[in-house]
């Protein structure tokens, strides 16, 4: 089990590279959940995600003789960006297998970033088994998408600051929820948030059809989603949570919750119209669960994480259109 002390490391390396981001308050989110919702904005952090936090704690903890040889990665677009941006802060190449049909602000973002980019199609194809191929022929470190501690420690920096932002505030939340795809945001958060807020509940924000998290939560072990699964939330299309994340998160009594699609894009909408901000699908699953009461908010201090915000202008101005 990774502790508090691996996430305040992780919180120390990326002092000055990652943002420390702001918990926002809104009074007509207040109004409608019953009680005190604050919002952790990552769609405001460095790339547009949490996801250079697990990154760079990563690739910061590399040898010289393992940067040298470069670093293979594998995601949908944030987990992507988050490592081409590491990796150029620290002179590393990182090639990433991403899916064809990925937002295309991901994909140019990802290469503008100094990321060779490496298509596959994910309905047909194992990303991972790709990624790993080109690791051995290249010699490649591999920069896993969540289910590694070091990604883990560093997205805990996330549960860490919402911590200390609360106890700042004086309030201590009742529950925190987390955008969960294949665990690394939610395990992270969890274990610093447990050791510095025990009674604090934290749950994991899955769409209704990547609900992978919420049957391994009822079988007790990991299950896999149906294979025909689609939803828009491409950032959380994960298809089995990670051994290592579903152990911490079902170790610490970590909740799930469901949303559906529609629940998502009037969220996004909600996001933009009453808070200013850019929310991308899978980065507004926690504020549409608070928004459609799957959690009782009423008297309650409720945090909730806005994972990311990188979403294509296209979808975004359809999404607002209704």
């Amino acid at each position: 089990m990774l502790t508090l002390a691996d996430i305040e490391q992780a919180a120390s390396r990326l002092d000055g590279v990652a943002v420390r981001t702001p918990l926002i308050e809104n009074q007509v989110l207040n109004e409608i959940a019953g009680g005190r919702v604050l919002l952790k904005a990552e769609c405001l952090q460095r790339t547009g995600s949490f996801k250079i936090r697990g990154a760079y704690n990563l690739l910061s903890q590399l040898t010289p003789a393992q940067a040298a040889r470069g670093v293979v990665a594998w995601s949908s677009g944030n987990h992507a960006q988050g490592v081409a941006s590491a990796a150029r802060m620290l002179g590393i190449a990182a090639a990433i297998v991403m899916p064809e049909d990925a937002p295309r602000s991901k994909l140019e973002n990802t290469r503008k970033l100094g990321g060779e980019v490496i298509l596959y199609d994910r309905y047909t194809a194992d990303r991972e088994e790709i990624a790993r191929e080109l690791g051995k022929k290249r010699g490649a470190e591999l920069v896993p998408s969540y289910d590694h501690v070091h990604i883990i420690a560093g997205q805990g920096t996330v549960g860490l600051e919402i911590a200390e932002e609360c106890q700042s505030l004086g309030d201590v939340p009742e529950q925190v929820l987390i955008c969960c795809g294949g665990g690394g945001l939610t395990s992270g958060s969890a274990i610093a948030l447990k050791a510095l807020l025990p009674k604090v509940q934290v749950y994991a924000v899955e769409p209704e059809h990547f609900d992978d998290t919420a049957r391994s939560f009822r079988a007790g072990e990991r299950q896999r989603v149906d294979a025909n699964a689609r939803s828009i939330c491409d950032a959380l299309q994960t298809s089995m949570p990670g051994e290592i994340t579903f152990g911490i998160n079902r170790s610490l009594g970590v909740e799930a919750l469901l949303v559906s699609d529609d629940e998502v894009k009037e969220a996004m909408r909600f996001a933009f119209r009453e808070l200013k901000l850019v929310v991308e699908p899978g980065g507004a699953v926690a504020l549409a669960a608070i928004l459609t009461r799957k959690v009782a908010t009423t008297g309650k201090t409720t945090v909730a994480v806005l994972s990311g915000g990188n979403v294509d202008a296209d979808l975004f101005a359809s999404i607002q259109a209704g």
